[in-house]
């Protein structure tokens, strides 16, 4: 199977800087739906044969245009969701996002049992993502053999996961590389052999000229030295 994660578009808290991670969360901001907005045209001849959202409202939010371009009902998992940030929710300290971001990074890593404050461990967060992962095969036989499933995740879920399970992925690269708003990683395979590098668009799948130009984002940001 062929696997596009998505992240979702710009959120006000995004541009905040607020490490925002609880249900259902914000929706997305002006440049957030113009992101959104470019996904059909960017993706405009890419076989799509399902797609998924998690249980966070921007993620569907951004997914919206695609799905009516392609007359797709999007499946919620809420598996897909962000890593949650326990007792650094809603902070804006610089000190707190480097705590959460190195964290999910020590998942990647191999330091599964490396906790957040106040929230889950590696094995815990990646138990449930790889729960949504699998779910995304049984979207459908074609789905699951040869087929093409676009999820919309969260920047911070999708570099850990990501950092973790997909051969020809240098986890320090990833995690020293913002992941923008509708910035994709694209993996083939499956659960059982494993997931392998496609292609990684660090910036906006519409252009560089969504890329938000001034925006203190907290689940995107690399991993400052």
């Amino acid at each position: 199977m062929r696997l596009l994660l998505l992240r979702h578009g710009q959120t006000p808290s995004n541009v905040a800087g607020l490490l925002d991670t609880g249900a259902p969360g914000p929706g997305l901001t002006p440049l957030g739906e113009r992101q959104a907005a470019a996904v059909p045209v960017a993706l405009q001849g890419r076989r799509i044969d399902a797609l998924a959202v998690s249980s966070l409202v921007r993620t569907s939010y951004t997914a919206g245009p695609l799905a009516t371009d392609r007359d797709l009902r999007p499946t919620v998992l809420d598996g897909l969701r962000e890593v949650e940030a326990g007792a650094l929710e809603m902070s804006s300290d610089l000190a707190d996002h480097h705590t959460y971001l190195e964290t999910v990074f020590a998942w990647s890593r191999g330091d599964r049992s490396r906790r957040m404050p106040g929230g889950p461990d590696g094995h815990a967060f990646l138990a449930r993502f790889d729960d949504a992962v699998a779910a995304l095969m049984s979207l459908g036989r074609e789905a699951r053999d040869h087929g093409v499933v676009l999820a919309v995740s969260h920047g911070a879920a999708i570099r850990a996961w990501s950092g973790a399970r997909v051969r020809g992925l240098d986890v320090e690269e990833l995690a020293h590389t913002p992941l923008a708003n509708t910035g994709l990683i694209e993996v083939e395979g499956d659960p059982e052999s494993g997931w392998r590098l496609v292609d990684w668009r660090r910036e906006p799948v519409g252009g560089a000229q969504l890329d938000a130009v001034v925006a203190h984002d907290p689940t995107g940001e690399p991993v400052d030295d």
